[in-house]
């Protein structure tokens, strides 16, 4: 298994995820969550290795143009994953799998570079 990447193409986080991974010669696999969006199972995955808050960007703007019934619904893993499978700009970029089946959120080289040894 290569590693996959769960982002959206456009993001300038992802830009730079994707351009470090490419200066490191890594092989991954790249899943768009706007050409094939997120399902339960997918964010059911990623919440086994990580936590809610976590999974959430709170810093976007889909977040920050919420009502605050509908962030409090985000704060429950029941209510939150369909709120997420809609509005896949909401997950943090990137999400990356690693071959150990380890996951890393956002774009820290240290820690990307930590996982691929």
């Amino acid at each position: 298994m290569s590693i996959k990447v769960y982002g959206i193409k456009n993001c300038n986080t992802m830009k730079k995820t994707f351009d470090f991974l490419a200066e490191k010669g890594v092989q991954y696999d790249f899943i768009d969550y706007k050409k094939q969006k997120p399902d339960a199972a997918l964010l059911e995955g990623f919440l086994e290795k990580t936590d809610l808050s976590s999974l959430v960007n709170k810093k976007g703007t889909t977040y920050r143009k919420m009502s605050d019934e509908q962030k409090s619904a985000l704060e429950n893993e029941e209510t939150a994953i369909p709120i997420l499978e809609e509005n896949s700009s909401m997950i943090k970029r990137p999400v990356i799998i690693y071959k150990d089946g380890s996951l890393s959120l956002g774009f820290d080289a240290e820690v990307i570079e930590g996982h691929l040894k």
